[in-house]
């Protein structure tokens, strides 16, 4: 039997719907107006899939806008970050991939809610 694991944030929520051998799959939901942390991770690297709203997103240097049914792809190592500037709800698949995937992979660069690493 799966065990749902829920972890409830300042900006939404995300739930890992699987995992197994060097991957993960979660829903992260965004609330409107609300953004991730500006991060990064070491371990592993991360597809996005918007399948409800837009997401403004920066991964890198670049920021853009991805909308429903497109997906983008972060790197391992660089920096990015979710935000949903809409009216509402941003629904994201995220798909990790690397050799360790746990939460406390995670450097904040910067934290609107004022949240440090891990």
């Amino acid at each position: 039997m799966h065990t749902v694991l829920t972890g409830m944030r300042p900006w939404g929520c995300w739930t890992v719907l699987g995992e197994g051998e060097g991957y993960k799959v979660k829903r992260i939901e965004v609330n409107p107006g609300q953004r991730l942390s500006l991060q990064r991770h070491t371990h592993r690297s991360e597809h996005w899939i918007v399948v409800a709203g837009t997401a403004k997103i920066v991964i890198g240097q670049r920021t853009s806008f991805v909308d429903t049914q497109e997906s983008t792809f972060v790197p391992v190592g660089v920096v990015h970050r979710i935000e949903n500037p809409g009216p509402d709800l941003l629904l994201i698949i995220e798909i990790q991939n690397g050799r360790y995937l746990g939460e406390d992979d995670i450097v904040r660069l910067q934290d609107d809610y004022g949240r440090r690493d891990g």
